[in-house]
């Protein structure tokens, strides 16, 4: 028993050190992307790179987007916790449920009270004012690391790897669309994150005298996949933006097809490999959540 509380113990301070690192993350995409001058050169480099190949790609980014509704959200959300309650967890299926809800509302709330200096850099949007961070991206981030943590051990790495799939694309397809600047797709994932790592400790606290952890029911290698694949692209990201601040003084409007396509594919790395760094630290974790139960 002792030793249960302890390894219980530990997975709670775990999930705390995750919270407050993503939530320092957020705060540090924040200031750079929106409060310095380079950090809105970088995010406009990007979206004007948008528009390369932009023709064939429309169909696709528009089929991802149209996708997320509020009703659309509403089915999804009915059927995680549908999943969870015929798995006979209550408690995970309110948890759940409030993750989606949460991560949602909470990018809305943080979109209107943040602000958004005018640098001059990227006169076509400045009326538009802040969107940091993107709830589209936000509810397809959310959706996924709920059904992480819903679905049963034998899918749980495919269901993981289609939602990062998914919720990668749909950060992407913000930034194709011209709806959001990278940093945006980046800032959703960490709140998404936050959240997770939030309703990781709610799953701790009401977890039941008999569960049963078990190490062989982790998901080591899938995660593994997951956060070096991220890590790589996140690195890649930096390299092809750090390649670009040699040019920072031209406008982003004015610059070639090559560095424009660096900017749009490099941020566009960036946005998969947060998500799947985030994903990762969710299915390393995601067997002591959700243990076996005696019986």
């Amino acid at each position: 028993m002792r030793v249960r509380e302890t390894a219980r113990g530990w997975a709670a301070v775990w999930l705390v050190v995750l919270a407050l690192v993503q939530a320092a993350a957020f705060l540090v995409v924040w200031r750079f992307a929106v409060h310095t001058e380079v950090g809105q050169w970088l995010d406009t480099v990007a979206l004007t790179g948008n528009r390369i190949g932009q023709e064939r790609i429309d169909g696709p980014v528009d089929r991802i987007l149209n996708a997320m509704s509020v009703v659309s959200l509403l089915v999804v959300t009915a059927v995680i916790g549908f999943i969870a309650l015929i798995r006979g967890r209550k408690a995970l299926a309110v948890t759940a449920t409030l993750l989606i809800a949460g991560a949602t509302v909470s990018t809305q709330l943080l979109k209107h009270f943040l602000t958004r200096p005018d640098f001059g850099v990227d006169p076509e949007r400045a009326a538009a004012g802040n969107s940091l961070p993107s709830g589209h991206t936000a509810i397809a981030a959310s959706v996924a690391v709920a059904l992480i943590l819903v679905l049963p051990r034998k899918v749980r790495v495919l269901g993981a790897f289609l939602g990062v799939g998914y919720a990668a694309a749909a950060g992407v397809a913000t930034l194709s669309a011209g709806w959001h600047r990278p940093s945006d797709a980046v800032a959703a994932f960490l709140v998404v994150g936050v959240w997770a790592a939030l309703a990781g400790l709610v799953l701790l606290f009401f977890q039941r005298e008999r569960a049963q952890v078990s190490s062989a029911d982790s998901h080591r290698v899938a995660a593994a996949v997951l956060g070096i694949s991220g890590v790589l692209a996140v690195v890649g990201c930096g390299l092809a933006l750090s390649w670009l601040l040699d040019l920072r003084d031209v406008p982003a409007a004015e610059l070639g097809r090559r560095p424009l396509f660096v900017g749009y594919a490099g941020s566009a790395a960036g946005i998969a490999g947060t998500m799947a760094m985030v994903a990762a630290l969710v299915l390393a974790v995601v067997h002591r959540l959700v243990p076996r139960y005696k019986g």
